[in-house]
């Protein structure tokens, strides 16, 4: 009860987003170049072309996933968003060689905690995109989602209003 007068009288104005996890230029989903991605099957969001091989927490919540391969990792966000970061394209191939794991399945993080840092340039060199993705799973549970895209950003500058 208190939640929705606190909502009614305007006691959460606070933005709902989910911030770059990467450093580097956002992209549309229609930009990369996996049809699981580009055709949101798994979800609205956006994509980012990374300047660094660092991904930190784009919002506080808690890791339901950290994949064993390190490629990817899902988090359930406070604002009860579900996203997957996953680091570039097929690189699930690489059974976590060039990806190094800071945080494990079950573990509470603060947007900005390290997650999985990555050697960008041996990812290349072994003839992957590094292109980050970031989906919102559960896009329905946000109709008012907005992504923005085409620009560059520093980790945790805004992408997603939710």
């Amino acid at each position: 009860m208190f939640k929705s007068l606190k909502q009614m009288f305007g006691g959460s104005n606070a933005k709902k987003q989910i911030l770059a996890p990467v450093s580097g230029r956002v992209v549309p989903m229609s930009e990369v170049n996996d049809p699981t991605f580009s055709q949101e099957i798994l979800g609205k969001g956006v994509a980012v072309v990374p300047s660094e091989g660092k991904v930190v927490a784009p919002a506080s919540g808690e890791v339901v996933v950290m994949f064993e391969t390190k490629h990817a990792v899902s988090i359930r966000t406070e604002d009860g968003a579900e996203l997957i970061i996953h680091i570039g394209l097929d690189t699930v191939n690489l059974r976590g060689e060039h990806f190094t794991a800071h945080v494990a399945q079950g573990d509470h993080v603060k947007a900005g905690d390290v997650l999985v840092e990555f050697d960008m340039e041996a990812i290349k060199e072994a003839g992957y995109d590094v292109i980050t993705p970031i989906v919102i799973c559960n896009t329905p549970d946000f109709p008012n989602m907005v992504c923005h895209t085409g620009m560059e950003v520093k980790a945790l500058d805004p992408v997603i209003d939710l």
